[in-house]
Parts: C-alpha cells; structure tokens; sequence
C-alpha cells in the first residue's frame, strides 16, 4: 500500500513543474514586452545614443545584481561556468541590447517586432540542439506556424519594405538573444534563475561601463523624463528582473516548449507601442494576435501531452 501510494504521489509533479515552467516563463515575457517600444522612447524621443542605452541599462541591472549577489551571499560560479556565462553575457546583456538600440534609432517598433518575432523559433531550435531536447514533429509545425503568424501580423501595419540595416542589426540580436537564453537557461538549473543573470551581469559590467562612458562623452544625453523612465525599466525590469521568471521558466523546461511563450510578446509590444507611441491597433492586429497566441498555445499543449507508454 505504501509503494502504490509512493507510485501515486510521484505521477503529479511530471506534470506541475512543465506548468510551472510556462507560468514563469509567462511573467518574463510580459516584462520584456515593454522593451521595444521603451528602447524607442529613450533613442528616438528621449534624446539618448543607441549605445548609451544598450550599455547604459546594463550598467544599471549590474548595480542592481551584485547588490542582490552580496546581500544573499551567493557562491560564485565554477571556472566551467563562467566560461558559460560569457555566452549569455554576450548575447542577452551587451549583443540584443546593444544592437536593438542601434536598429531602433531609424525603425519604428512595429517593424523591429517583425524580425524579433522570430527569437522563439531560434530559441526553440537553439535549446533542442544545446539541451538534447527532442520535440516531436507537430510541435516544430506549430513552432513554424507561430514564426510565420508573428511575421504577417506585426508585418501588417508597415510592411518590411525590402531587406535593411536596421533589419540585419535586428536578425544579430536574434541569434545573440536565441544563443543566450539556450545557455542561460542551461546555467539556470545549476546556479539558479536570478543568480545567472546576475553573474553575467556583473561579468560585463567593466565592458558596458567603458562602452557606456565613452558613449556619454560623445553625445551625453538630453534625455525627457519620459526618456530617462524608459531606460529606467530598460536597467531594471528588462535587463534584470524580467530575467527571474524567464531563465527560471527556461530552467525548469523543457526549454524548446517555453520559449515559445515568446510568441505572444510581439502581440503585447504592439499594443503597448498603440498605447505608449500612438500606434493604430487594428481589428486585423487584435485576430492576428489572437493567431499568434493560438499557436503558442499549440506549441505547449503538445509538450504538456504525455507520451505513450511502451
């Protein structure tokens, strides 16, 4: 009786920690929804340089970081990992910040989300092949489904107008953002999820300081105080605490299955770009998140099924 209610009691957490991972993931994307048109604000209206702003946040989320680290006193991570953690450092701290805000200087925020709408399809791809994960078909056909919904919808207001510079800027910030958050979340089932942001953080903190200075001296900042509570959220949310309930989500995986959650954050940074910048939300905007969302949702549930016994 005892081995049979041992056998029970064990089915339930196979199922709740997949859950809990789409939950958390969920609450990191929504604070890294705000980014793109809050990058807008402080480059074009607040009166910062692109690289001010992509150091400059990651300056502030350091501070904020190796506050956190001392305070707990976390052990600081193996050799092994700190060469991990230049991989998520460049990719998530200086590579997607810096590059977004340089793209973000001549494009609007609904067309940098055509190409940034891609990042759960490199993620996806990214973690399979980092993480050993092996997800059946139907779930890279709703992977390839959602890419496909994110480009038509947030496409639809502007069009892409042919191949750019802004446009390749965005596509590196893909591919550094897909390769960071694969290793990140890696690194998160062993250091834990606030704990490697933190350490890659502070790991490119003497860089984005540099780069972040030598930027000032060029062009210091005019910026409204509508553009310094931007880069504000840029330095704490987007940059640090967003990164929580993301690389934790991602930790507990599996990871190709969560990141599809970021399906839905094109859909919320169009709405906050119609809220934030007076960009029109349309009827066909509203059924094609509503598409977006769908397939995320696709994506997941063919995951959350179990797989058959043998």
């Amino acid at each position: 009786m005892r081995s049979n209610s041992s056998a029970i009691l064990s089915r339930p957490p196979l199922l709740s920690p997949s859950r809990a991972g789409v939950g958390w993931g969920l609450l990191g994307v929504v604070g890294f929804s705000f980014t793109v048109p809050f990058t807008r604000v402080a480059v074009q209206d607040g009166g910062m340089s692109p690289l001010f702003v992509g150091c400059g946040r990651a300056v502030v989320a350091a501070l904020l970081a190796a506050g956190a680290l001392a305070v707990t006193g976390q052990r600081p991570p193996r050799a092994a990992q700190w060469a991990r953690l230049t991989v998520v450092a460049g990719g998530v701290v200086l590579g997607f910040p810096v590059l977004t805000s340089f793209a973000l200087a001549t494009a609007s925020a609904s067309h940098s989300a055509v190409v940034i709408a891609l990042l759960p399809a490199v993620t996806a791809v990214t973690a399979a092949l980092r993480g050993h994960e092996r997800p059946p078909v139907r779930f890279w056909l709703a992977v390839l489904a959602g890419a496909l919904a994110a480009v038509v919808f947030t496409s639809s207001p502007s069009g892409l107008g042919g191949l750019r510079w802004s446009d390749l800027l965005l596509l590196g910030a893909v591919l550094a953002a897909g390769l960071g958050y694969a290793e990140g979340g890696l690194l998160a089932r062993e250091l834990g999820a606030w704990q490697t942001i933190s350490w890659a953080l502070v790991l490119s903190a003497p860089l984005a300081a540099v780069l972040a200075a030598v930027a000032m001296a060029a062009h210091p900042p005019t910026a409204t105080p509508a553009g310094w509570g931007a880069f504000a959220y840029l330095g704490a949310v987007s940059m640090f605490l967003a990164f929580f309930g993301w690389y934790r989500g991602l930790a507990i995986g599996p990871m190709a299955r969560v990141s599809q959650i970021q399906l839905v954050q094109p859909v919320l940074s169009i709405c906050w770009a119609g809220l934030f910048l007076g960009e029109a939300v349309t009827w066909s905007t509203l059924l094609a998140g509503v598409t977006v969302i769908a397939c995320a949702g696709l994506a997941v549930r063919t995951r959350l099924e179990p797989r058959p016994s043998p």
